[in-house]
């Protein structure tokens, strides 16, 4: 293993390489990556860095984004089977369909999504700036997508809109229960439970926190509090630990495990980067439309 890292960190001296790791994937790329964050602060860092090859350890709609931000840069992932299946749940017909219906209408589109549906979009949002962009768009209708749940979040919080919510869902988060949170609550009556609001709203309503999952390890780091009940992919323990060694952290859902973000690992981060090979590519077009959503995400932002 230290081998293949000694290795890893030459071939990124001598290609002017980067490597960024969502909280998602294994510990031990995390530890050797340069940036570790969420999809949202890994575009941003992919975009201001000056590096000429962006190595991304995630997902393929991670790989788009930063491509489409940075089009100068070569753009390489370790495992361009790593998909995540809630950015295909959406097609730009549906888009159409709605935009046909409504007047005064802002499609607003998760980042967790396609180029290709970024292209057909108004606003890109993430977890952790979805509330305070809706609130600020002048529309009055707004088309959440592809995350009916994180959708169904902000529309709670933002009653003065009317909201079409899709019906896209991360199987992950979808698939933890109310019978999980309230055993986990039973054997641990003194831990606080963080949320991520891609969960299903009979859980947010049980949270004593609902964010991002940089949000949800801000919060823990911050807080006073000694144990946590996290609701989120569970490979955020690895920061959560790293940053509160002497708190306890209990996932609520062992098995909430994303198999996508899995199939990245040291020995294809090391390939790929020898061989610089599963280059992400868009399209001019498709990159010139997909930066629209985003820019104006980022101005909003601000």
């Amino acid at each position: 293993m230290s081998d293949i890292i000694e290795e890893i960190n030459r071939l990124k001296k001598e290609k002017d390489a980067i490597i960024l790791a969502h909280y998602y994937v294994e510990g031990d790329i995390q530890e050797i990556a340069d940036y570790v964050g969420d999809s949202y602060k890994l575009a941003q860092v992919a975009a201001e860095n000056p590096a000429k090859v962006i190595v991304f350890a995630g997902v393929n709609f991670m790989g788009e984004s930063a491509k489409i931000l940075s089009p100068d840069k070569k753009v390489i992932m370790p495992d361009l089977k790593a998909d995540c299946p809630m950015a295909h749940m959406v097609k730009p017909e549906d888009v159409q369909k709605v935009r046909e219906q409504y007047d005064d209408l802002a499609v607003v589109c998760y980042i967790n999504s396609t180029a290709e549906i970024k292209t057909v979009s108004d606003i890109c949002v993430t977890s952790s700036n979805a509330l305070r962009i809706v609130r600020a768009l002048p529309n009055k209708n707004i088309f959440f997508i592809p995350d009916s749940n994180l959708g169904n979040y902000v529309k709670q919080m933002v009653p003065e809109k009317n909201f079409i919510v899709h019906d896209g869902y991360c199987h992950v988060h979808h698939g933890i229960t109310k019978e999980q949170v309230e055993t986990s609550k039973a054997k641990h009556p003194d831990a606080l439970f963080l949320v991520h609001p891609e969960c299903r709203m009979e859980i947010l309503e049980m949270a004593d926190y609902v964010g991002s999952t940089s949000g949800i390890i801000n919060y823990a780091t911050d807080s006073d509090a000694k144990e946590f009940i996290i609701g989120t992919e569970n490979g955020v323990f690895y920061e959560l630990q790293k940053k509160n060694p002497n708190k306890k952290f209990y996932p609520v859902d062992k098995m909430a495990c994303c198999t996508n973000m899995k199939k990245n690992t040291l020995e294809k981060l090391l390939d790929c980067l020898r061989e610089e090979d599963g280059e992400v590519n868009v399209s001019d077009e498709t990159r010139v439309k997909a930066t629209n959503a985003l820019e104006r995400m980022l101005e909003l932002a601000k």
